[in-house]
């Protein structure tokens, strides 16, 4: 099969990024011809701001290079992450227009809120589902800018009006089933929407062992709740927490943590770390999608404690594979921490249940099954369809 890979690289590189790289590799891994069609938000540097805008609502180069590319590598599919801003949807009438079927991963919540994860004001918003999203203007959602704000909402009322995102996306991939319900509450055909998580390849099953101690990998800023842990961890008095990764609250982790923040660390080291502790940390205020580092966790056979948030309420099963406290309570965190500290072989067991629901859901060969799956659902369903002019 051949495959065009579409992806808007953010400024600052994240889990979406490491996902869209995994997924190609695998593809490429099981002999598949992989091209990849990629703008960098670094670009937009170089752009007008009405230049800008105008290209993340529709971009003529877009459809240019999608022309280009589809004369030149004749791919069976596209299959797209993210386009937003320089991308623009523009790709996704290209592809109808060449008869070409589309896949798009729905790695956030963009279609649906400006801001992509329903957080305002530190507390969930969910004002715009469903509805012209006219609010992220005057509240200055995205980016605390109304001029910014407006562009992402130009580009949502716009093609929702044309029908794009109902009409001309033959798939779309939701990572689990919380987000697809979303998408359906938010107008989404449905019958169009399939289900498949996060992956990541493991050496093996971890060694069974003596493991201390917590663990928080990710973001430090205010909706992945690292404040929530900062005052679960000062406040209970509680040892042995490790603090991996950078952000804004930065300060925040170093006066709370101390030698226990870490900083930025290699994927390796970071396998290695969740190997030896006790627990990972998931104190997110958001709604998460499939975060890779829970799937990281399970590989190394670590049990997630996790806000009660979500689709987190559907990835951890609480007592199973981890444990579930109250978002945004520093209190509930604390005591499961302190039950986590004081039942380690209760806490193994999650672990070893953990390894095994890694081994069902997330391996790189479940996931290539579910992936071609969806590829092949995707190429019957264009065959003898009419397409736009």
């Amino acid at each position: 099969m051949k495959i065009l890979v579409a992806h808007n690289t953010y400024q600052h590189r994240g889990g979406e990024d490491t996902v869209v790289d995994a997924e190609i590799a695998l593809l490429r891994s099981r002999g598949h011809e992989v091209r990849e069609y990629r703008q960098h938000n670094d670009a937009i540097k170089q752009m007008s701001p009405a230049a800008a805008a105008v290209s993340a609502i529709w971009s003529t180069q877009t459809e240019r290079d999608a022309a280009a590319i589809a004369r030149e590598f004749r791919p069976d599919i596209i299959h797209v992450h993210n386009t937003f801003p320089l991308i623009s949807p523009s790709l996704y009438w290209a592809a109808d227009r060449m008869g070409i079927p589309l896949v798009q991963t729905l790695h956030n919540f963009r279609l649906l809120c400006p801001q992509a994860i329903f957080l305002r004001d530190g507390k969930i918003c969910e004002d715009c589902i469903g509805k012209l999203p006219w609010r992220a203007v005057t509240r200055k959602c995205y980016r605390e800018s109304a001029v910014q704000s407006a562009v992402v909402t130009g580009m949502l009322a716009t093609h929702r009006a044309l029908g794009t995102y109902q009409q001309r996306i033959t798939r779309y991939i939701a990572l689990n089933e919380f987000a697809r319900a979303k998408y359906v509450e938010g107008g989404l055909p449905a019958d169009r929407i399939r289900i498949k998580p996060n992956f990541v390849a493991s050496a093996g099953a971890p060694e069974e062992g003596e493991r201390h101690g917590g663990l928080y990998v990710g973001r430090l800023s205010g909706e992945k709740g690292l404040d929530v842990l900062a005052a679960a961890v000062q406040g209970a008095r509680l040892e042995g927490i490790e603090v991996i990764g950078g952000g804004p609250l930065e300060p925040l982790a170093k006066a709370a943590f101390g030698d226990g923040y870490l900083g930025y660390r290699s994927l390796d080291e970071i396998m290695a770390r969740m190997r030896g502790a006790s627990f990972m940390v998931l104190p997110s205020i958001c709604y998460e999608n499939s975060p890779r580092t829970i799937v990281e966790a399970f590989a190394s056979g670590l049990p997630v404690i996790a806000s009660r948030l979500g689709a987190l309420v559907e990835i951890v099963r609480d007592g199973v594979t981890g444990l579930l406290f109250d978002p945004g309570s520093p209190d509930d965190l604390a005591a499961k921490m302190r039950w986590a500290a004081r039942h380690p072989d209760e806490m193994r067991r999650m672990g070893r249940n953990a390894r095994t629901e890694y081994e069902t859901r997330y391996t790189p060969d479940r996931n290539y099954d579910m992936l071609l799956g969806i590829y092949e659902d995707a190429i019957s369903s264009t065959r003898n369809q009419p397409h736009a002019a």
